[in-house]
């Protein structure tokens, strides 16, 4: 596909189809072909939106193909892998999470043992709202219902580390924002074995090194204390709670109590939950100071430095006090985001020391994070910030396709190409463009 996308909406809604179409395996969808080749958790939660405006049978498919991964005990792992490849076509594949050797993961699926933000019950009531049969539309929320619950409920039971209503990531990638430079001083605080355990496996787009030492490292110490929630509590070194990834807790835990309205469940439990993660994110992420979130190294019980994108995350929880919105509003298009880059919204604040314009989530321009903050600045009537991320994202994938992320300053294009999220989200933008100009 070219790059340079020509033409008026309805062609940039066919160049993106295109991709999913491409992207789609017969069961799920790949994240990109080749590069990312098996399903990745909250990947499939925003390919779901984008598939629901496109083909809807899809869409439904890609989220029940990700849950026939999900644990017992109600752990949605961030990878499942697709069983038909090639066993070394990605690292780290099945054989550095041993998955299959676990009581409690199902049997004849490879997964990971970590996972990522939890934005299904979201994706799941937007694909009800974009149902033409509300009717089918129930039935598929009825049969998904228990699998998100269980979810929710492993969430609350084995990650509030804290207490506090917050749940906490053991490892960088299940931020979703894998080596962003926020984790960079815990990671720091990690001591190595002698020997490398990543030896041999340099991605083309990862991090390498020592820093993917310390990854691979993270893992084989949770994987070889079973899995344990005991073991996170008491001795994992890697312990956060990171705002985007409870602000995307939130909303599901909103939505999920919709979805139980509909299917006839008790919303009560999902409200009171959503509830006290909002208390939480107030008391114990934001900061007055710098007026944004930043996570919390629960290891010592400190915010981390460096104010990332994940800061305006909380914008999903409709409840956020008027002041708090106004301080992020002002931090989003102020010289350290989008006021200083011509293609919004960069990973990290770019007058931080560890900001790099082509370093993975370290500062490039990502479609995921532009709709996150896209949509929660429609919670908020937020309209000039929702023109000013729906225009850039346009201009994004016009300038350089269906790209994996983005130059910030430029718009060049950078990682692997025709990545399915992207394209995904343009046809949910469009979409609700459409929506908003037809009401």
């Amino acid at each position: 596909m070219s790059s340079r996308l020509t033409g008026d909406e309805t062609a940039l809604w066919q160049a993106a189809a295109r991709v999913l179409d491409a992207n789609w395996t017969g069961t799920s969808t790949a994240a990109s072909p080749g590069l990312y080749p098996h399903q990745w958790s909250w990947d499939a939660a925003f390919i779901s939106m984008g598939l629901a405006r496109h083909r809807r049978d899809r869409a439904e498919a890609e989220l029940l193909a990700l849950f026939r991964g999900q644990w017992a005990d109600g752990m949605l792992p961030h990878i499942v892998f697709n069983s038909t490849l090639a066993r070394h076509a990605f690292f780290p594949g099945p054989e550095l999470w041993r998955s299959d050797r676990h009581p409690a993961a199902p049997a004849g699926v490879r997964t990971s043992g970590l996972l990522q933000p939890p934005l299904h019950a979201l994706a799941a009531l937007r694909l009800h709202a974009s149902a033409p049969d509300r009717d089918a539309g129930r039935a598929f929320l009825a049969r998904l219902y228990p699998m998100l619950d269980a979810q929710h409920r492993h969430l609350a039971t084995t990650r509030d580390l804290s207490g506090s209503g917050l749940v906490a990531i053991c490892h960088p990638w299940e931020s979703g924002l894998d080596n962003s430079p926020a984790w960079d001083r815990p990671l720091g605080a990690i001591r190595l074995p002698p020997s490398a355990y990543a030896p041999g496996h340099p991605p083309r787009t990862l991090p390498t090194g020592e820093d993917y030492d310390r990854y691979v490292w993270l893992v084989t110490l949770y994987r070889d204390a079973g899995y344990d929630p005991a073991y996170l509590r008491a001795e994992h070194p890697f312990a956060v709670e990171d705002p985007l990834f409870n602000a995307t807790y939130l909303a599901s835990a909103r939505a999920l109590a919709e979805i139980a309205v509909i299917v006839g469940a008790d919303p009560v439990p999902h409200r009171e939950r959503a509830d006290r993660v909002h208390r939480a994110l107030l008391a114990r992420l934001w900061d007055r100071e710098t007026g944004s979130f930043r996570a919390r190294d629960l290891r010592d019980d400190r915010l981390l430095p460096v104010i990332t994108a994940a800061a305006f995350g909380p914008l999903l929880d409709p409840e956020l006090p008027a002041p708090v919105v106004r301080n992020l509003v002002d931090l989003l298009l102020s010289s350290r985001f989008a006021g200083a880059a011509g293609y919004p919204v960069p990973t990290c604040d770019i007058q931080a020391p560890a900001f790099d314009r082509g370093g993975y989530w370290r500062g490039p321009t990502w479609i995921s994070t532009n709709w996150l903050i896209w949509y929660g600045s429609t919670l908020h009537g937020l309209p000039v910030v929702a023109d000013l991320l729906y225009g850039a994202t346009m201009r994004l994938v016009r300038q350089s396709g269906f790209r994996e992320f983005f130059d910030p300053f430029d718009g060049t294009g950078r990682g692997s190409h025709d990545y399915a999220w992207s394209a995904a989200l343009v046809l949910d933008l469009l979409a609700a463009r459409r929506a908003s100009q037809a009401a």
